[in-house]
């Protein structure tokens, strides 16, 4: 291996238009001088091929037409590919600055390494938040592990063609944990050097299959665990899922008995709004039976008033008043 091993990249992609450029220009713009680079597009129906045509230059090899999907399309790229060291980048990912020359020299200064892997930040795309993934020391227990609560970096690994021809190509049953598949494998034949440098980012957003089919994920991650030989460790994480799924299920129920106490006193607190409703009708009723009945005594007083008897008798009624007053 020279000093700056030939590295080959490879772009699967798929109607992911809207990221491919981003993808393309982290890698042709990272100045590597022994670069080879080739995209695998699945026949998109975007503006994918467009854009993949206006960098074709730069493009050791591209294609676009329909595949088995994306391990399929990993695996047709490699089979082109003719450098000392693999690596593919997923078309919505994007290398950093200086990534390139990091694994070159990475992996000149540990030929016994069959794989290099560094650090990456996750970008959520809907909050802009991003999370820095640290690359740990990479063992059959360690990837096993990785599977659920530590993530790893799959931009951020490269291999060596020698690795890729004893442990590929990727299963193309699996269509979300080959790449753990891979890794596993790999890692029963040679050594991960692990650095910290950050080599890429990967882009969380609702499109991205390990998004939005993360359920299959972790469950196929399982299952290639176990059946890499990893059975106690598949064992020990699927024990935990289920624990941690009756736990939620207690929550769940003692929620659901919650929310029918508290409705249950909705319920009786809108009765009793009910019945005080109904009697403050009730006292409206009476004050405006009260009002009426006062303003007809108002009336009739002032008619009796205003009558000639009562005027007639209005001295007779002084005496009387006085009589009364005397005794």
């Amino acid at each position: 291996m020279t000093a700056l091993p030939k590295i080959s990249i490879v772009t699967p992609s798929y109607n992911q238009g809207k990221y491919l450029e981003k993808t393309i220009l982290s890698v042709i713009e990272q100045g590597y001088p022994n670069l080879e680079y080739i995209i695998i597009d699945g026949g998109s129906t975007d503006e994918s091929v467009e854009i993949i045509r206006k960098y074709e230059q730069h493009l050791a090899y591209w294609v676009s037409e329909p595949d088995r999907g994306q391990s399929h399309g990993i695996n047709k790229g490699f089979e082109r590919a003719t450098g000392e060291i693999f690596g593919w980048l997923n078309s919505d990912d994007w290398y950093h600055p200086g990534a390139l020359k990091t694994v070159g020299e990475t992996f000149a200064a540990n030929p016994d390494a069959g794989a290099v892997v560094g650090a990456g930040d996750m970008v959520y795309e809907e909050t802009g938040n991003i999370v820095l993934i640290e690359a740990f020391p990479v063992t059959i227990e360690s990837l096993c592990r990785s599977v659920l609560g530590q993530y790893f970096m799959q931009p951020s690994c490269f291999f060596t063609k020698m690795a890729w021809a004893q442990a590929g190509p990727l299963d193309e049953s699996l269509h979300l944990a080959m790449d753990t598949d891979l890794w596993l494998s790999i890692a029963t034949k040679y050594r991960f050097a692990t650095i910290s440098q950050n080599l890429s980012t990967t882009l969380v957003h609702p499109c991205a299959k390990t998004t939005a089919r993360a359920a299959e994920s972790y469950a196929d991650g399982l299952l290639v665990i176990d059946r890499r030989g990893g059975h106690g460790e598949a064992r020990e994480q699927l024990v935990t899922l289920i624990r941690e799924l009756l736990e939620s299920r207690a929550a769940i129920a003692q929620l659901h008995a919650d929310l029918h106490v508290t409705h249950e006193r909705l319920v009786s607190s809108e009765s009793e709004i009910a019945r005080l409703n109904t009697e403050l009708i009730e006292l409206n009723n009476e004050k405006i039976k009260l009002k009426e009945l006062f303003q007809q005594v108002f009336s009739d007083n002032q008619r009796i008033l205003s009558s000639a008897s009562w005027k007639i008798t209005f001295p007779l009624r002084k005496i009387l008043d006085f009589l009364a007053s005397k005794r």
